[in-house]
Formats: structure tokens, sequence, C-alpha cells
């Protein structure tokens, strides 16, 4: 439960600090025998702000509930 939860928080942290993550494509757009043509797009994903303020407070959550559970009393 606790490793869940760290990852939660890298994961919230990370969104709040990036917004989102881009990549690229590379397409063939035309091949014709030996020519071939490529085209190269850029992609962004957004990710929302709520999205990694969930992930951050469901991930602190978790280690708290993860340490609780291991503490007897």
């Amino acid at each position: 439960m606790k490793l869940i939860g760290i990852v939660l928080i890298a994961f919230g942290v990370l969104a709040l600090v990036f917004g989102g993550f881009s990549y690229t494509k590379r397409e063939k757009v035309l091949d014709l025998g030996p020519l071939q043509a490529t085209a190269e797009t850029h992609k962004t994903i957004p990710i929302a702000p709520i999205a990694g303020i969930a992930a951050l407070l469901g991930g602190i959550a978790l280690v708290v509930a993860g340490s609780k559970v291991g503490v007897k009393g």
C-alpha cells in the first residue's frame, strides 16, 4: 500500500510540475517503391492540475494509512 502511495505522490508532483508530456510521432506519408517520405508530428498530452492534486492527496492518504496499519498499539 505504501508503494502505491509513493508512486501516486511521484505522479502527482510530476503532473503538477510539467502539466503533461510531449512526444514525436513519425508517419510514412508517401511510399512509391523506392520513393518514400515521412513526416514528424509533435503531440502534447496535457494533464489537468486537478488530476495531479488528486494523485498527490491519494498517495499521501495511502502512505499514512499504510504506516498506521503496521503500527500495533
